[in-house]
């Protein structure tokens, strides 16, 4: 049977499990603050906590000698008032009377039966003044805030059995105002915060070049990872030299893996290579030198899976068609009369990837189905391969009608060397293969998981980042 190429007729039995964001967070996740906002919040309220703390405190410790001194004003003003009209004349005292209201704010008034007046200041000040005002005047003293609707701060006294109002400006007593004290709390906040995020920043800055250099390595670019160890704080100083004694290692490592991976592909597949020829020669019997040119080839294979496995992580990154580069990794297989297949790539899809990488991460989950994903009652490897757009990403599908694997062995199939049932049983790989599509498609930066469908078969679900449009415009008009 010749293999096909054909459209499905329905869309996928389950939606793709593709919803995460770089990182592998899912969408809707919790983000928690970075480490400057927390430094920062948290300065920043031991601060707000310290300058309130302040202020009650300036505020309790200035309550009981502003009392005390602004009634001790005053009074002084009632008995200075109290004993010039007393040592004055009738005729000196209208003159008296009419010289303290114009020169010094003062008025003096006799105080009426039916004059109504509104109470002094009803807040814990106003009231601590008004019983240092009786203590210090006598009983029968009152203190007002209007007299017969007329504002001003009032004081009743007697003189020689007469009662009178002594009426003056009242602001001539008040302490600091409200607003100065708003406008020095305001400032003192708005220089701690300055202050907050000074610090914070301070903190943070050393911790962000380390995180940043972490990325870096992470990424294998140890050149790029390099921390100044020149600092002025030891602390910091030791964790830079440190890091970058670590990263010297791992660069070294990476080099003599490197190495060895190429002495191993020179040192084994020399010699595989000599069995060949010797096997084509030397060996009349043509299954068992097919038998052994299979041997070969498999464990040719084999090698080539570990090379691929420890290759290092860069990838070069491009735009380019998706249909092309699966097309492209079709044209080998499609010839098998063991495998068909069925595409629904969308229109036009663009990714920014590595062409060869991701062309070699399809291929194989190809040779995987292949190999794992044959119907039971035809023994024809029926893949489904399905890409659609969704945002900024493409979702690609590639799922066989076998068997499946269960729940306990699903997520197991992507680590290095495990294989399934199956695997193990026809002992034909190295158990990399999957491993390698995971390895391949996180260094492009984006993911893959594996699924089971509700309909039978194993489905491997890859999300790539799209091409951005402008890009694609471009490549279009070009």
């Amino acid at each position: 049977m010749s293999s096909t190429f054909d459209t499905p007729q329905q869309d996928l039995t389950s939606p793709m499990p593709l919803d995460t964001t770089p990182g592998g967070l899912k969408a809707g996740a919790r983000v928690g603050l970075s480490l400057f906002w927390r430094t920062f919040f948290l300065l920043a309220l031991l601060l707000t906590g310290s300058i309130l703390a302040w202020l009650q405190s300036l505020r309790a410790l200035e309550f009981e000698p502003r009392a005390i001194q602004t009634a001790q004003q005053i009074a002084s003003l009632v008995n200075l008032s109290r004993a010039a009209l007393i040592h004055s004349d009738a005729i000196a005292r209208v003159s008296l009377i009419k010289t303290m209201t114009e020169e010094e704010g003062v008025r003096i008034v006799p105080r009426e039966p039916g004059d109504t007046y509104e109470p002094f200041d009803t807040d814990a000040l106003g009231q601590r003044i008004s019983l240092e005002l009786g203590a210090r005047l006598g009983p029968g003293t009152l203190v007002a805030n209007s007299v017969n609707h007329e504002e001003g701060l009032w004081v009743g006294f007697m003189i020689d059995g007469d009662n009178y109002w002594m009426r003056t400006d009242r602001s001539r007593f008040n302490g600091t105002a409200g607003r100065t004290w708003m406008i020095w709390l305001l400032t003192a906040a708005v220089l701690s915060l300055a202050g907050a995020a000074l610090i914070a920043r301070l903190i943070n800055r050393p911790l962000k070049q380390l995180s940043f250099a972490a990325s870096r390595v992470r990424d294998g670019d140890f050149d790029a990872s390099t921390l100044d160890e020149t600092v002025a704080t030891s602390e910091i100083r030791a964790v830079n030299i440190g890091f970058n004694r670590m990263t010297q290692k791992l660069a070294k490592i990476e080099q003599d893996r490197a190495i060895m991976l190429a002495g191993i592909s020179h040192d084994l597949r020399t010699p595989l290579a000599r069995l060949r020829l010797e096997t084509e020669l030397s060996v009349d019997d043509n299954e068992a030198r097919a038998n052994m040119a299979a041997d070969i080839a498999q464990l040719d294979a084999i090698i080539g899976k570990f090379l691929d496995y420890g290759r290092p992580g860069t990838v070069s990154l491009s735009t380019f068609a998706l249909r092309e580069v699966i097309d492209a990794c079709l044209f080998s297989v499609r010839n098998r009369t063991d495998m068909r297949f069925n595409l629904d790539l969308g229109d036009n899809l663009m990714v920014l990837a590595d062409e060869v990488e991701l062309s070699r991460a399809i291929t194989n989950l190809l040779e995987n189905a292949r190999r794992y994903g044959k119907s039971l009652d035809s023994d024809i490897a029926v893949v489904d391969i399905v890409a659609k757009a969704r945002d900024k990403w493409v979702l690609i599908r590639v799922r066989d009608h076998g068997a499946g694997v269960s729940d306990e062995q699903l997520a197991n199939l992507t680590k290095p060397f495990y294989r399934g049932e199956a695997a193990r049983t026809a002992a034909n790989g190295a158990g990399l293969g999957l491993a390698i599509v995971e390895k391949t498609i996180a260094n492009m930066g984006g993911t893959f998981v594996l699924s089971n469908t509700s309909s039978g078969g194993l489905a491997a679900n890859i999300k790539l980042q799209r091409a951005p449009s402008s890009t694609v415009t471009l490549l279009k008009s070009l």
